[in-house]
């Protein structure tokens, strides 16, 4: 069994919420905020597979400013991973990855899955 990590965006309030979860959990684990630490791409293929997609935008945030101004809806899984990278706003939140496996907290209960 490994720590979780938790991609956390402090202003998020369902991240908050996840965190808090994690707290109560107790497991320990680490925080990646990834609006400092942006994602490689190869980060964001292993978070891929972690959470069972292979479509990137099951984890984006296809709402954001940014989505509809890099005009994004049309694009492909390698300009959409690109995407993330130079703009970590459109990676979804919170994600919380523990053992290879990952869930996105949206409801923040979801987490639970992985404990």
């Amino acid at each position: 069994m490994t720590e979780a990590t938790i991609w956390h965006n402090a202003r998020c309030s369902k991240s908050r919420e996840t965190k808090a979860i994690l707290d109560d959990i107790g497991d320990g684990y680490e925080v990646r905020e990834y609006l400092k630490e942006a994602p490689t791409r190869d980060e964001l293929v292993a978070l891929m597979e972690a959470l069972g997609i292979d479509d990137p935008r099951a984890m984006m945030r296809t709402g954001e400013d940014a989505y509809g101004q890099l005009g994004l809806a049309d694009a492909g899984p390698d300009e959409l991973l690109d995407a993330i990278v130079e703009h970590p706003i459109l990676l979804q939140r919170p994600i919380v990855v523990r053992d290879g496996r990952a869930v996105i907290g949206r409801p923040p209960e979801q987490v639970r899955d992985l404990f």
